[in-house]
């Protein structure tokens, strides 16, 4: 009973200091963040912080791999057919955390993301040769279908870059619309 109790209190401050950063990043520049800063949104003490993370580059690595695998998490339950209506709830969940992730859609509005980018693109890379791995053969070789899926991939992510530099000012709905209609005539047909 007591690791529990442990182990939750550990969990509740790791997330109390995530979102305390991401208070922090809507108020400042990364690169000006400090650990006294986090500390004192997040209510914590100093050694908490130091429990969980080294420094604030440690927190960020931390929270660039959480966010690359909570987009994995939404590619994982995405399995495309025909259909527009899941391939736009897909895209709109996609452009939804994008919203709600001041980290990711900070990165992707300026140019400092390219470490978190290359790394996210690595992983993705890995992720099309899981996929290609898998699909049944078409008359595109799985070098090909490979290369249009890293195209599916660049193209979102530009699409999501130029509306979070835009400040979200259209609907997530219709990005998802965008997005939908860029899959749905080019990667669906692309497969079969």
């Amino acid at each position: 009973m007591q690791h529990e109790i442990q182990d939750e209190r550990y969990y509740v401050a790791d997330e109390a200091i995530c979102d305390a950063f991401f208070l922090v990043l809507n108020e400042k520049d990364l690169e000006k963040i400090t650990v006294s800063d986090v500390v004192k949104k997040a209510g914590i003490v100093r050694s908490t912080f130091y429990n969980h993370y080294e420094n604030i580059p440690a927190l960020v690595t931390a929270i660039e791999d959480k966010t690359i695998e909570d987009i994995f998490s939404l590619m994982e339950t995405f399995h495309p057919k025909n259909d527009a209506d899941m391939c736009k709830s897909f895209f709109v969940t996609i452009c939804d955390y994008t919203m709600n992730n001041p980290f990711l859609a900070n990165l992707l509005r300026s140019p400092r993301g390219n470490e978190f980018f290359e790394k996210a693109l690595t992983m993705f890379h890995r992720y099309v040769a899981q996929v290609t791995r898998n699909v049944a053969p078409s008359r595109h070789s799985k070098e090909e279908l490979s290369y249009m899926v890293a195209c599916t991939i660049g193209s979102t992510l530009g699409v999501l870059h130029k509306w979070t530099k835009d400040n979200f000012a259209i609907p997530a709905d219709t990005v998802a619309g965008i997005l939908t209609q860029a899959f749905i005539t080019g990667m669906l047909p692309f497969m079969s």
